[in-house]
């Protein structure tokens, strides 16, 4: 099992995280980005799962400068609370939560001897789409869902890692103009669209659809064993 450890991000500030180790020599070092709903059990299995698969996974509190121990479910008050603190952390000035996950990307980086990924969900898996552009050490990104990464501003970064990203078909907050925008602006990015609802991965809601998570997560393993090794 795995435990929480301490970061320090460049402005001084410690940040909590959730470190799940292989057993035996890591293949890399990957960061896990949690949901709206914080660093709760799923996401904590989520990072175990990839400790499993010989990564050293790690998943920091991208809430904790806003509000501490955070660890909602999936009910619909659990949703608005965990709205409300994602536009408290988006409103934060920058560089905000990703000098977080930088801090995250560099403690993997030493600790697992190896190059470093990052796959995120929901919230998650647009603050690893910015991670993309935006982070120096990161040699692989894989968003899963991110609401708001096919917004005009989002597309245009520049990336500096190859990134693959898992969408699905029936998004309100990815539409498929959306897809089809993230498509033309960089047509580098690996798109995967399901047959599935926001949230697929997640079997711990009812949006969970376990063939769509199972493909995403071979595909994912795929992508990550060509760009961390």
């Amino acid at each position: 099992m795995g435990q929480f450890i301490d970061l320090q991000a460049a402005d001084g500030r410690s940040i909590p995280a959730y470190l799940a180790r292989p057993t035996g020599r890591a293949k890399g070092g990957l960061v896990v980005v949690q949901e709206i709903f914080g660093v709760n059990p799923h996401i904590r299995e989520v990072a175990e799962g990839y400790a499993a698969a010989g990564y050293l996974a790690i998943a920091p509190a991208t809430f904790h400068r806003v509000q501490p121990g955070v660890e909602l479910g999936y009910t619909e008050a659990d949703m608005k609370q965990g709205m409300g603190l994602k536009a408290a952390v988006e409103a934060l000035p920058p560089p905000g939560v990703l000098q977080d996950l930088q801090a995250a990307v560099d403690h993997a980086a030493r600790e697992s001897g190896g190059k470093v990924g990052m796959v995120g969900y929901c919230w998650g898996g647009l603050l690893t789409w910015r991670a993309a552009g935006r982070i120096t050490g990161l040699s692989a990104a894989v968003p899963y869902y991110g609401g708001g990464m096919t917004q005009p501003q989002e597309l245009a970064q520049k990336l500096q890692a190859p990134v693959m990203a898992h969408l699905s078909d029936r998004d309100n907050y990815v539409p498929l103009d959306g897809v089809e925008a993230l498509r033309k602006a960089h047509p580098d990015v690996q798109v995967h669209l399901y047959p599935a609802h926001h949230g697929f991965n997640c079997d711990h809601r009812a949006a969970y659809d376990a063939e769509a998570a199972r493909l995403a997560r071979e595909r994912t393993l795929a992508f990550l064993a060509e760009h961390l090794a």
